[in-house]
């Protein structure tokens, strides 16, 4: 530093030396003053839309027949997508910016995106994500990562944070997303929205870039409890007046075999509890194990005896190894033999729809699910 001041010191008679210096100040001063411009353009524009969005555009409810008009479900509200449902005549990005310049725009729309154009709602734009819906904070650090209209110095959660923020702050009136680990219910948790995730496969997922297909679900978020109800009746086919069915409470006996607490105890506290409750028919008893073993044929392939599926804990046994079975070969599912034994759980939980079975937790839901059995 003396060195460079002694220079300075004696070419101080030098004009040339102050012309440099000059035009290196000059320089420095307008960099500094250009970039501070850019990040005050950007600021600006993050908080007008808080980065939620990837890219505007209106795709208009479809034209209705004329015939004498009936008021669609979702007539006047207005929706946001996250960048992974193909949109006809746009790239779907899926969040990073080497898949969107690698990849023709769509020919086709989604499915979900069709049904909500036909009843009425209007689509104004894609909204960020994380990475290729790799993650459940929603930073993006090629886009940006949107803002938390709630806590601003707080992230919003993904991976479907665009369309929560887009929500939450108020730019439309609901917004698609896709929950696979808990990219919906996270960020609307973060952002003081309503979310809500359905069943796997309950909305179709054709026209949706998948991240894992054995989790993927389409879900949707809205800040008015109606509007999260209207787009669901449109999404799950539900009927605005559905007849009434009546409601069993069932005690799988044999499951209480270990428990502290004697049955006929947690059946009296259960059936005094449910008293109250409308619509409920008298407790029934059942023999869980035996249950499972005779509307599960195909899980005889998991019980260390086979011929003893009926009684005892077998059956639960030969289900729970079923279970880690599926989880060992999620990924490919569909190309194993684990597929039909799935196909066998699910017939069985639908037989046990509109059902509540009583169990014990403690006795045996965390022993079936752990490695010593």
């Amino acid at each position: 530093m003396s060195k460079t001041i002694n220079l300075i010191k004696a070419n101080a008679s030098n004009p040339k030396v102050w012309i440099v210096a000059g035009i290196t100040v000059a320089g420095i001063l307008l960099l500094a003053d250009t970039t501070r411009r850019r990040r005050r353009k950007a600021i600006i524009i993050q908080r007008q839309d808080f980065g939620a969005f990837l890219e505007r555009f209106d795709l208009i409810p479809f034209p209705q027949p004329p015939t004498p008009p009936a008021k669609l479900p979702l007539q006047g509200l207005t929706f946001a997508i996250k960048d992974i449902f193909d949109v006809k005549g746009y790239v779907t990005g899926f969040g990073n910016p080497d898949w969107r310049r690698t990849h023709e725009p769509s020919d086709k729309m989604a499915l979900v995106l069709t049904a909500l154009l036909q009843n009425g709602a209007k689509c104004v734009g894609k909204t960020v994500m994380d990475e290729l819906a790799f993650g459940i904070t929603g930073e993006n650090k090629h886009y940006g990562t949107p803002i938390n209209p709630k806590v601003q110095s707080n992230i919003p959660g993904g991976s479907s944070s665009g369309s929560a923020v887009a929500v939450a702050a108020e730019f439309v009136d609901f917004a698609l997303g896709t929950d696979t680990i808990g990219c919906i219910r996270l960020p609307a948790s973060f952002c003081g929205i309503l979310g809500f995730r359905p069943s796997h496969q309950a909305v179709s997922t054709i026209g949706l870039i998948p991240n894992s297909q054995s989790l993927d679900t389409i879900g949707w978020f809205a800040r008015d409890p109606s509007v999260l109800r209207r787009v669901g009746h449109v999404l799950l086919k539900v009927k605005a007046v559905e007849p009434k069915r009546e409601r069993r409470l069932v005690f799988a006996d044999d499951l209480f075999q270990l428990s502290k607490v004697t049955k006929q105890k947690t059946v009296y506290v259960v059936s005094k509890a449910i008293e109250k409750l409308s619509g409920y028919q008298p407790p029934q008893h059942i023999n869980f194990s035996q249950y499972v073993a005779s509307n599960v044929p195909s899980l005889k392939a998991f019980g260390q005896n086979s011929s003893n599926l009926q009684y005892g804990i077998s059956a639960l046994k030969a289900l729970s190894s079923v279970m880690v079975s599926l989880q060992r070969y999620l990924r490919i599912m569909c190309y194993t033999q684990e597929y039909i034994y799935l196909f066998d759980l699910l017939l069985l939980l639908q037989s046990l729809n509109q059902d509540i079975v009583i169990i014990n937790i403690n006795s045996w839901l965390c022993p079936l699910t752990s490695s010593n059995i």
